[in-house]
């Protein structure tokens, strides 16, 4: 059964792309009616960011990409232009009866349709309408366009991430997935469900969401930023180590990386007893959390020169049996077979319309009374159309006149 955390919510989602398809893949997750809006023939644009690209039962390329499929489940599909009055129409007519919007046009695009947050809260004064954009709704740069490496530089995430300035390697990284759109969904879905309490218990009204996807990049800095708040200096990337206690990295083994954050002072005693270097934890520079954060560089020079003399497996079952926090360094691959995850089975199946089953990541909420247990897979372009013009009393015939106008 689906879950029925959000049973009797209505979305419609007229973005593309990947914050806010995510935005309302994680409110479809969790039980709300998502009924996606497409261009007819070619829908949201990331059906296209392949390859990879889905193949359908008989293995020949669809035309849905890997990156599509992430962030569409549990919704329905329909195909509607509404650069056209008619297309219109069907959106007002959807938005009268939805409780969400979430759209992700250029600031300004919706409006010239009658498809804004002004137009749509006359009809529907209920209405949550969430608008996630690159730079939001005002201010200079409103207008400009951008994607998730823009933020990432333009945020300072960049700034932070990566090895250190004369290092093999050394400069700003960009985190290897789209981090900033991925962190302004789950901003903007928190954002939704506040502002839907709000209406449901207080104000019996909508309200407009304004999501930036350079704010949210900026947020994210978090303790970073609070530290240069505080003491006006920029924070150095350490490549693979923290910003925190020490230590908190990679260690080069005999044969491949693992990872250990060993920050207070209880796991950095039994960090020393299991690598067979008690005196370590006893030696002034190292002996509490502030002394090894000033003296960072020479810790990480004696415990490099001992991880390197014994394998990984060797290490990590030292570290496991002293409880110190500690992991191989996986790939995705070695990921999805470590036996936590597929205890908490991560990779669940579901049936797609074209390509018969096909695996995907689980939503890793979990909740006790309203489970998330059904999905069903990314709908093709307009997969739904009639079965949702007919909830809104189109006949038969109305719809095939909209088919033949190409309007859906």
């Amino acid at each position: 059964m689906p879950s029925t955390a959000l049973d009797g919510i209505t979305v419609l989602d007229l973005s593309r792309v990947l914050a806010a398809p995510l935005t309302a893949q994680l409110l479809a997750d969790m039980g709300a009616e998502v009924i996606k809006v497409e261009r007819p023939g070619l829908g949201d644009e990331a059906r296209e960011y392949g390859p990879p690209f889905l193949k359908s039962a008989s293995g020949q390329p669809t035309d849905d990409s890997a990156f599509f499929l992430s962030c569409n489940r549990n919704k329905k599909s329909v195909s509607v232009d509404f650069s056209n009055p008619a297309g219109q129409d069907i959106i007002t007519k959807l938005a009268k009866r939805a409780d969400v919007v979430i759209e992700n046009f250029k600031t300004g695009t919706l409006a010239r349709y009658g498809l804004d947050y002004e137009s749509l809260h006359a009809v529907n004064p209920k209405l949550v309408y969430c608008s996630v954009t690159g730079f939001g709704q005002d201010g200079p740069m409103a207008k400009k366009p951008g994607y998730d490496g823009i933020f990432q530089a333009m945020s300072g995430m960049m700034s932070v991430s990566g090895h250190p300035d004369g290092k093999p390697g050394g400069g700003p990284m960009k985190v290897g997935i789209s981090m900033v759109d991925i962190l302004t969904s789950l901003y903007a879905s928190n954002a939704i469900l506040a502002a839907l309490r709000h209406r449901d218990t207080s104000s019996g009204a909508g309200q407009h969401i304004d999501m930036s996807l350079l704010d949210c990049g900026l947020a994210s800095l978090s303790h970073y930023a609070m530290n240069f708040l505080v003491s006006g200096e920029l924070p150095q990337r350490r490549g693979n180590g923290g910003f925190g206690g020490v230590p908190s990295q990679t260690f080069k083994c005999a044969d491949r990386e693992i990872f250990i954050v060993a920050g207070n002072n209880g796991h950095f005693g039994r960090l020393c007893q299991a690598i067979g270097h008690p005196e370590l934890a006893r030696d002034p520079r190292f002996s509490d959390t502030a002394q090894r954060i000033v003296n960072r560089d020479a810790l990480l020079e004696e415990l490099g020169a001992i991880f390197i003399e014994q394998p990984a497996d060797d290490w990590l079952a030292k570290l496991d049996a002293a409880d110190v926090p500690a992991s191989s360094v996986n790939n995705l691959a070695q990921a999805l077979e470590e036996p936590q995850i597929k205890h908490r089975e991560m990779v669940q199946t579901t049936e797609h319309a074209v390509a018969g089953p096909i695996q995907f990541l689980r939503n890793p909420i979990r909740f006790s009374e309203t489970p998330i247990e059904n999905y069903s897979a990314p709908p093709v372009v307009g997969q739904h159309t009639d079965e949702v013009l007919d909830t809104l009393g189109f006949t038969e015939s109305e719809i095939a006149a909209l088919r033949e106008k190409n309007i859906i």
